[in-house]
C-alpha cells in the first residue's frame, strides 16, 4: 500500500534517508535531522512531500518499507509544475516486490491528477541496478544536461 507521510513516519524516514546515504557511500552527508524533516513535511509552510510504501509481514504486522521524498518544480518552457524526485529508497531485504515503482507509479498519478508535465530525478552513474529500473519503467537519462551545484564555502562567498 502507498500512502502520504504521516507524522509519525518521520523516524522510520531518517532512519531510511541515513541507510540511502550509506548504500550511497555517503554516511557523512546525511545531516539533517528529524526535526528538519517534521518541519520540512508537516509544519506551517511544507516545502516537500513524502510517499510511504507499506509492507505486510506474515505474522501480518506492518512495516515501513520505503519511501519517495518530492518536491514541486517548475518549467518555464512548459509553464507547469512537475515533481522532483529527491530521494527514493526501498530497504534491501524488501527490494523485488514491486514497493519502488508502486511509489513512481503514485507520483506519475499525481503529476497527471494535478496537470504536472514533469517527473525527474537524480541517479548516480555507478548505481547501475537503479539506472536499469528507471529505463525498464520508460525513464530516459538527461544526457545532455549536467547537475551543478554551489554549497559550503562557495555559496557563502557567492552570497557576499
Amino acid at each position: 500500500m502507498i500512502r502520504p507521510a504521516r507524522p509519525e513516519d518521520v523516524p522510520t524516514i531518517h532512519r531510511l534517508v541515513r541507510e540511502l546515504a550509506e548504500y550511497e557511500r555517503e554516511p557523512e552527508s546525511a545531516k539533517a535531522s528529524e526535526e528538519d524533516f517534521t518541519e520540512a513535511l508537516f509544519g506551517p509552510a511544507p516545502a516537500a512531500f513524502a510517499h510511504v510504501a507499506e509492507h505486510t509481514g506474515a505474522d501480518g504486522t506492518t512495516t515501513v518499507a520505503g519511501f519517495a521524498l518530492w518536491f514541486r518544480n517548475f518549467s518555464t518552457w512548459t509553464g507547469r509544475h512537475g515533481i522532483y524526485l529527491e530521494d527514493l529508497y526501498v530497504r534491501p531485504e524488501l527490494r523485488g516486490h514491486g514497493y519502488g515503482k508502486a511509489l513512481l507509479t503514485e507520483l506519475a498519478r499525481i503529476c497527471v491528477e494535478r496537470g504536472y508535465t514533469r517527473l525527474e530525478w537524480s541517479v548516480l552513474d555507478w548505481n547501475a541496478p537503479s539506472i536499469a529500473f528507471y529505463k525498464a519503467l520508460g525513464a530516459r537519462p538527461m544526457d545532455e544536461w549536467t547537475v551543478y551545484r554551489l554549497d559550503g564555502e562557495a555559496l557563502r562567498e557567492l552570497a557576499g
